[in-house]
């Protein structure tokens, strides 16, 4: 079996400890799935595919070209989904100009806060995978897309019971939006790679963790391969209507 991303960083214990532990176990897929996009914005992919450190200079939260990498990649999960009329859901940050909003964000940045006329600017969702007329855009504050947001309430209404997350970071507004879809018990699939992180080690540890704990971790070609095995008709059925 191929080793996971995740394996070269886990000591003989670790390997040991998730053998016996029971975690990993296969949630797989429900019917009814929908895609959801963390933070795919200039804020955090620049606004080209340039090495992390240069990237950084402008774009403070940059990925640099892994997120360029992961961006060709998520634009065949939206165009699989809208093909079979699977629900497309983007998450991005809101900022006010004056900062109130910011609240405990402020404490963990040095440049927090530099420029925030670019930061509200740079929320704006990458043009190459930008939401058509039929997609969700859920705007928050804080890492999870569920937090303070209505993302729950429309994916009770469209039936969703699997959740099909990539974008950005892997180890933080990723991974939160993974636990609290997790913990509104969806089927939660993350998509290796068309997840980043600033932080190779981050991306590979947090990778690892949401696949022992609370969600599959899984490759794209596998996501498009459900996606082609779904009928457009049996998605929309009994869904409300989503523009477009």
């Amino acid at each position: 079996m191929t080793a996971r991303i995740w394996e070269q960083y886990w000591t003989a214990k670790d390997r040991e400890a998730m053998q016996a532990s029971g975690y990993a176990n296969p949630m797989g897929f429900g019917s009814r799935p929908a895609l959801m996009i963390v933070d795919a914005s200039y804020n955090f992919c620049g606004e080209k595919s340039e090495p992390l450190l240069e990237s950084i200079k402008t774009w403070r939260n940059s990925c640099g070209t892994d997120a360029w990498d992961a961006l060709a990649v998520i634009r065949r999960l939206i165009d699989a989904a809208h093909d079979k009329s699977v629900p497309v859901f983007y998450s991005t940050n809101t900022r006010r100009l004056d900062g109130f909003d910011a609240g405990s964000w402020r404490w963990k940045n040095a440049r927090e806060l530099e420029d925030p006329e670019k930061e509200i600017r740079g929320n704006e969702i990458v043009a190459a995978i930008a939401p058509e007329d039929r997609d969700v855009v859920i705007l928050k504050t804080k890492p999870s897309a569920f937090f303070g947001t209505p993302l729950l309430s429309f994916l009770v209404d469209l039936k969703v019971d699997t959740l099909v997350v990539c974008g950005v970071s892997t180890s933080g507004c990723v991974r939160a939006t993974v636990i609290d879809a997790f913990s509104n018990n969806f089927r939660v699939q993350v998509v290796e790679d068309a997840c980043f992180d600033r932080s190779e080690v981050s991306h590979a540890v947090n990778l690892g963790d949401m696949n022992a704990k609370y969600s599959d971790v899984v490759s794209s070609a596998r996501v498009l391969e459900v996606f082609s095995g779904l009928d457009a008709a049996t998605q929309s059925a009994g869904r409300p209507r989503m523009g477009g």
